[in-house]
């Protein structure tokens, strides 16, 4: 099994500004845990941050061992496009990524996997459509299919219920305890707080800071959000940019 996920004075943003600074701790090998906060308060940039798709500006990132490309990633879903003329099919088959490369081709056995993830998710018999003409819902589920196929160590979830129907998102939340039940380190932009407590047993608190990290009955409590609502409540979106390092 891996090692932690350790993050040491972190600092991370978008042409020299911050949008998360300075934050320090750890995700433990197998836990679960829910990264909440309120709007713009850094939580998808930490995420993009551990999968090296932002170089950190301050501080580091330990993966524990592995690598960015190692790390399982679902993005938003606004961050996908849509309209790119792909199959359902080829778009879970990507999760075959670190074990293809590439240049690598599909076998049968390859796609025989990536139509049993489908399955898993409720999309069987989605294979030949294409991914445009899939509901929010589908959309998400198939982007889950790719992810199981990735067989990641970890597993890093940006705002995975956003649009998506209830009985969808019920269906997601119980693959997500699946894998963490598997052993997989789980990490996951929340929005809903009580989602969050029932669900996740740890929760990492952000308002651009880190508030509070921890077990979610300590982290979640009324107090840490009130801290992070009037810190949100303060931030200058005009404050000019962090100078550059030296080279």
């Amino acid at each position: 099994m891996h090692g932690s996920i350790v993050l040491t004075d972190l600092t991370a943003g978008y042409n020299r500004h911050p949008a998360v600074h300075h934050v320090s701790g750890r995700f433990e090998p197998g836990s679960l845990t829910a990264v909440v906060g309120p709007n713009g308060s850094g939580k998808s940039t930490l995420l993009k941050t551990l999968v090296g798709l932002l170089r950190p500006m301050g501080g580091k990132v330990d993966l524990g061992g592995l690598t960015p490309r190692e790390l399982g990633y679902l993005p938003q879903m606004s961050e996908i496009d849509r309209s790119f003329p792909i199959t359902v099919l080829d778009m879970v088959g990507f999760g075959h990524w670190n074990s293809l490369g590439a240049f690598g081709r599909m076998t049968p056995e390859h796609f025989a996997a990536a139509r049993r993830a489908l399955a898993s998710v409720g999309l069987a018999g989605f294979e030949a459509r294409a991914i445009g003409t899939l509901s929010a819902g589908q959309f998400q589920r198939m982007l889950f299919a790719r992810l199981l196929l990735a067989d990641a160590p970890v597993i890093l979830l940006d705002e995975p219920f956003t649009s998506v129907d209830a009985k969808t998102t019920a269906d997601l939340m119980g693959l997500i305890l699946e894998l963490n039940r598997a052993g997989r380190t789980v990490a996951a932009v929340i929005h809903d707080m009580d989602q969050a407590r029932a669900n996740f047993p740890s929760a990492l608190l952000l308002a651009r800071e880190m508030i509070a990290w921890g077990p979610s009955e300590h982290t979640l409590t009324p107090k840490s959000l009130d801290a992070a609502r009037c810190m949100a409540e303060a931030w200058d979106e005009n404050a000019p940019p962090c100078p550059e390092n030296p080279s």
